[in-house]
């Protein structure tokens, strides 16, 4: 991640990739949640060696439709958010970037701007 040092130590895992699923950089997190399938060793691989058939394919749809794939998942004791998101520079598409973070089970929403605001 050079040039980037105020994210390798990020909390949450940062993975970016190129337009053709091949993994361009990764913070510590990243490399630590992914250590069972190489952690660092992925730069240069695809993306898809490292995901089941089911996220593979939304992994492809993401990749042609340039769109953002949000969601949560449990397990055990923590619960994460995942945001993957196209990125681009000069407004070409360049590839992925996923956060993941890990998020309280109970997480408050709040409505700005509304009547019911807290």
């Amino acid at each position: 991640m050079d040039g980037h040092a105020w994210i390798a130590e990020f909390p949450g895992s940062v993975t970016v990739c190129d337009k053709d699923g091949i993994i361009l950089e990764m913070n510590d997190r990243s490399a630590k949640t992914f250590a069972s399938d190489g952690g660092y060793s992925l730069i240069g691989k695809n993306m898809m060696a490292c995901h089941p058939a089911s996220a593979q394919a939304i992994i492809k749809e993401l990749l042609e439709t340039h769109l953002q794939n949000v969601y949560t998942v449990e397990h055990d004791t923590e619960k994460l958010l995942v945001y993957q998101s196209p990125w681009y520079e000069k407004d070409e598409f360049m590839g992925l970037v996923e956060f993941i973070l890990q998020i309280p089970k109970d997480i408050p929403n709040r409505l700005r701007g509304s009547k019911v605001e807290e």
